[in-house]
């Protein structure tokens, strides 16, 4: 493993206070009631939901320690929270000693299964029958 060079450096620190700021806002205001956000594109051009549907509400109730609630908003969203903070993580780790995590070797018929998921899930939240239903942000 190699160092990193200064930009990489910059590049991770900045990173990380972006997403720390961008936390920061979504613990302060509500998307739910708040104008700042745009409703989702795809949402309003169909009237379905996309796999990101409700990911800024959840967010904002996983800052203010409301797990159960984020799950009832993106299930999805909630559940990949583990492999986006691991590589956050590794970012800030970069930033500070120069070294990120041992990366992860994610093999591709891993991505195509996940790809899968996410697209079953795209459906799934958009039947309106019990308990798809519940999938609804």
């Amino acid at each position: 493993m190699r160092a990193a060079s200064v930009r990489e450096r910059l590049f991770a620190a900045s990173s990380v206070v972006v997403v720390a700021g961008a936390l920061g806002v979504l613990y302060l205001v509500n998307p739910g009631t708040s104008t700042l956000f745009p409703t989702c594109p795809f949402l309003a051009f169909t009237g379905c939901y996309c796999p990101g549907c409700g990911s800024l509400r959840a967010l904002h109730q996983i800052t203010r320690g409301h797990l159960a609630t984020a799950l009832g908003l993106n299930p999805l969203l909630v559940l990949s929270l583990p492999f986006v903070g691991y590589f956050f993580v590794s970012r800030a780790t970069l930033a500070l000693r120069g070294r990120s995590l041992k990366a992860l070797f994610v093999p591709p018929a891993f991505i195509w299964a996940l790809l899968a998921v996410v697209m079953l899930y795209w459906v799934a939240r958009n039947v309106p029958a019990y308990p798809f239903s519940l999938l609804a942000p």
